[in-house]
């Protein structure tokens, strides 16, 4: 569930494999994709959604997937707005980029009198 989780747990694993006799390099580890969940904590209209944000940064068929995906430019992530108000955010590196996603789709929920 966070970073320093994964350090430990490579470290047990590589730490075992050594007591094996297995040579072990440590690896470069970096963080490439976080995946994080909001809850907005309202029902959201996704057509209205869509229409309101406009084609060029959205995917939305109902028919085939229940969320909306919309992709920001910044931060460079992907977002799954889902009608319950859910958010999913993925792409991001840190725990900052998902936030500041969701900051800026709350901004642009609220300006186009979509949320609230």
């Amino acid at each position: 569930n966070s970073i320093e989780a994964v350090h430990e747990s490579l470290d047990t694993v590589f730490g075992e494999l050594r007591a094996l006799q297995i040579p072990i390099e440590d690896p470069e580890i970096t963080v490439q994709n976080i995946v994080t969940s909001a809850d907005l904590g309202e029902s959201l209209n996704l057509n209205a959604i869509a229409i309101g944000l406009g084609l060029e940064h959205i995917e939305y068929e109902p028919e085939q997937f229940p969320g909306l995906v919309y992709r920001l430019d910044e931060p460079e992530v992907v977002a799954l707005l889902f009608g319950s108000g859910k958010v999913v955010v993925t792409g991001g590196t840190s725990a900052d980029d998902a936030a500041a996603a969701v900051d800026v789709i709350v901004e642009e929920l609220n300006g186009l009198g979509l949320l609230g």
